[in-house]
């Protein structure tokens, strides 16, 4: 029961829009459309334990692999992230790096991005909070996000 009543909540808690590309009986989407609109925690609770009593009729299973599916990411969202970490880990390590990842990515500013890899090994060598390390780290995934976008 108090899966089912997990799976109702977490059903209250997404977007319109993730909503509206969920698989749902009329009758529980407009229950979860309800729910939001109350502000009061005991009519809230009401009606959640309305709609756990709507689904206690479903199959709950598949309508909790959609909620896990929405909030997932995807396998590609992951390995961009991963090759971002690797990219940035190379130019901070690396000098030979810069010239591998000019050519992947010859729009790249060079400047900035040697500037933001030589403050961040000076930030981690003085135990610094890690400011630049992050910064790199959000100028070469603008830059690979770009490169998928484009490559679509």
């Amino acid at each position: 029961m108090l899966d089912i009543q997990n799976v109702g909540k977490a059903l209250t808690k997404l977007s319109n829009e993730e909503l509206s590309r969920m698989t749902l009986p009329e009758n529980l989407r407009e229950a979860v459309v309800a729910a939001r609109q109350f502000n009061k925690h005991e009519a809230i609770r009401r009606q959640l334990q309305y709609i756990g009593r709507i689904m206690r009729d479903l199959d709950v299973a598949p309508i909790a692999e959609q909620i896990a599916a929405i909030h997932a990411p995807s396998k590609r969202d992951t390995a961009l992230f991963h090759r971002a970490e690797k990219w940035r880990t190379d130019l901070m390590k690396d000098p030979t790096a810069m010239a591998r990842f000019l050519k992947e990515f010859p729009e790249a500013n060079t400047r900035r991005l040697q500037a933001l890899a030589d403050a961040a090994n000076a930030e981690r060598d003085a135990d610094r909070a890690p400011k630049f390390y992050r910064e790199l780290f959000h100028a070469i995934n603008t830059l690979l996000q770009e490169q998928l976008r484009r490559d679509k």
